[in-house]
């Protein structure tokens, strides 16, 4: 039955079904012995056929264009075309068949499209780490090419040492930066959330800056209440805290003040890490998120322009987000919400 064609089909139920006749007006006539009964047979057996063949002529035609339609809309789906002709919603079948054709053609469209976003993305990585090594790269290799040709006394050469020491230490830092972004970005960690106090937290990200801002001598205070929980990932938070402190750290003056205030919400638990530093002009707010950007004027402060981008997407990944409120001059405030679990 799987071998056989339609065509083949349609001609043995025809044959099947006039033998079937034959056989039935014979056995009339034997009953009735009556060739008005016979003729009546003919001609209804004639009826059924008609009927049966017009009815076949009739599907028959309706695949045909029905499969005519589809081969049309593959071949404008290969094209790339994006409007296509819908099939009436009176045919259930076929409208069916057509329907999930469509979805099946959507569903493609957007692996495409997440496939050509993906693929964007990284080109634009590659390009930002490329410009970011750029400038490391070149001066390493002024500084080697200077200590290889000329003769200086060992104070100068020690100066030179320093500065490609320094060099690699950005280097360095910026391999561990795009390694964090990356596992980040795809999906390689997953965050460990347990219920813990956020004091502890926040205290190992506040050690991390408590050098550089007393360097500048920087005030430094925090009020969190010790026993106030809240569901998180105590390395990865630590992380975000430590990105936005050490921003505070490096664009507030030397002899200014840094406040750490931890406050219980409703949905939320929010932590507001506000400095007396330059401000952020309100047209730049919503980019100091992006991936290695930074404002033109800053550009002599160390830094990449990677550390609030990953604070964000830390905080997101935990349910939470990040506010930023600042006025030029004033200093900013950045407000991390996290939920509560």
């Amino acid at each position: 039955m799987k071998k056989l064609s339609v065509n083949r089909g349609c001609a043995f139920g025809f044959t099947f079904l006039g033998l079937i006749s034959a056989v039935m007006i014979t056995v009339l006539y034997f009953l009735t012995d009556s060739m008005t009964a016979v003729w009546i047979g003919i001609l209804f057996v004639l009826f059924v056929l008609a009927f049966n063949i017009l009815f076949i002529l009739f599907l028959r035609n309706k695949l045909t264009l029905f499969s005519d339609m589809l081969c049309r809309m593959m071949d404008e789906m290969m094209g790339g075309k994006s409007q296509f002709l819908q099939v009436s919603e009176e045919e259930s079948l076929f409208y069916k068949i057509n329907h999930r054709l469509m979805r099946l053609y959507e569903i493609m469209q957007e692996n495409k499209q997440g496939i050509a976003k993906e693929r964007a993305d990284l080109q634009e990585l590659v390009s930002d780490i490329s410009h970011q090594v750029k400038t490391p790269i070149a001066n390493l290799q002024m500084i080697n090419a200077t200590l290889i040709e000329q003769g200086m006394p060992e104070d100068k050469r020690q100066e030179f040492l320093q500065a490609a020491e320094g060099q690699l230490e950005k280097l360095n830092f910026l391999m561990q930066s795009m390694i964090k972004t990356s596992r980040l970005e795809t999906g390689v960690i997953s965050l460990e959330m347990k219920k813990l106090p956020i004091y502890d937290t926040l205290a190992e990200a506040l050690g991390g800056i408590l050098l550089g801002a007393e360097k500048k001598q920087i005030r430094v205070d925090v009020d969190c209440p010790e026993q106030m929980e809240v569901l998180h990932d105590r390395k990865w938070t630590v992380e975000a805290l430590f990105n936005i402190l050490d921003n505070a750290v490096k664009y507030t003056p030397e002899g200014g003040t840094i406040n750490v205030c931890v406050q219980s919400w409703e949905l939320y638990m929010k932590i507001d890490i506000a400095d007396s530093g330059k401000g952020i002009a309100e047209n730049q707010q919503g980019k100091i998120f992006k991936r290695f950007y930074r404002e033109k004027d800053v550009h002599n402060i160390d830094g990449i322009g990677i550390g609030l981008y990953l604070a964000r997407e830390i905080v997101t990944m935990q349910g939470g987000y990040i506010r930023v409120t600042s006025t030029v001059g004033h200093g900013s405030t950045f407000s991390v919400f996290l939920p509560w679990g």
